[in-house]
């Protein structure tokens, strides 16, 4: 099946849009980057009303606005991931342009090396093959992490959900189980993190080439010996919610990296809501991932 070497979109504008200019639509409202807006008018593939319009003029209320992007206007227009099995694919949202997904523990959220499979873009590779679309990775999950994973479906929307999340607009909040107590009903972790010379596959707080970090957390829930929070990222440092946690002396349960726990539980830390919205729209979404079974198994297990 050939690979698609264009991708359309044709959006009405409400009723209560403010008008603007073109260019100030296409970067401002819709996130787009200046050289795509430069693709777009030097190709006349930008129509308002099914006339080509230059960027500096004004768009109304209910103006129709359609884009054209073409695979050259991007420097790698296909991922080609290598389809595997879609039978572990649990989606939570899909439309014309992302796709959401509630990644298992585990599973590698993309593959690292030429050829490698078994990762969830490889099965998600494979769930949208028969409708001649491929996955473009958007941020990552560690692999024993679970929970929603955003997930692009056309090279158009990538640079767009890139800048959401780099301007924080894109809401990610995760649960996990703690060892120990939290004094405080909420709060906020500010710590520089970098690479952990002696081994690395770890961060640490203060390491090398530190950038500071922040996370956000609040108390859910307590048990004996453990404590459910909410954690909401400021910045997205390598490791940082697990880093930030073993470093106030509460590290997350199941931990194989930062915490020594000769039960053998798996970590409990999961991407549980995500709030993203939706390229070339005015809406947003909000999702909810369900809990793996052994967020339950600890509950049950250890404590009740």
């Amino acid at each position: 099946m050939a690979q698609p070497t264009q991708w359309q979109f044709t959006v009405r504008l409400p009723r209560n849009f403010q008008s603007k200019a073109l260019r100030q639509l296409l970067m401002a409202d819709w996130y787009l980057p200046k050289h795509l807006v430069f693709s777009l008018k030097r190709g006349e593939r930008v129509l308002v009303n099914g006339q080509y319009l230059p960027v500096n003029f004004d768009v109304h209320p209910g103006d129709q606005i359609t884009l054209t992007f073409l695979a050259s206007d991007f420097e790698h227009p296909y991922p080609n991931v290598i389809p595997d099995s879609a039978a572990t694919v649990s989606v939570l949202y899909e439309d014309t342009n992302l796709l959401v997904v509630n990644k298992t523990q585990g599973s590698k959220t993309h593959p690292n090396q030429p050829g490698e499979v078994g990762t969830t873009l490889n099965h998600v590779a494979a769930y949208l093959a028969p409708k001649n679309q491929q996955p473009y990775v958007i941020n990552r999950l560690d692999q024993e992490t679970s929970g929603a994973l955003l997930i692009a479906k056309n090279p158009a929307v990538v640079p767009v959900l890139v800048r959401l999340i780099k301007e924080k607009l894109i809401q990610r909040t995760y649960l996990a189980w703690i060892h120990g107590q939290l004094n405080q009903p909420q709060g906020i972790i500010a710590m520089p993190i970098g690479r952990n010379l002696a081994d690395k596959r770890k961060r640490q707080v203060d390491g090398d080439h530190p950038q500071m970090a922040i996370t956000h957390y609040k108390v859910v829930a307590h048990l004996p010996n453990a404590t459910l929070v909410a954690v909401q990222l400021q910045t997205g440092r390598t490791h940082q919610i697990r880093v930030h946690f073993a470093n106030l002396g509460h590290p997350i349960v199941g931990d194989p990296l930062y915490v020594n726990d000769p039960r053998q539980q798996r970590l409990l830390l999961h991407s549980w809501r995500l709030r993203v919205p939706l390229p070339f729209s005015f809406n947003h979404i909000t999702l909810t991932a369900s809990l793996p079974e052994t967020f339950n198994q600890f509950e049950n297990r250890y404590f009740k």
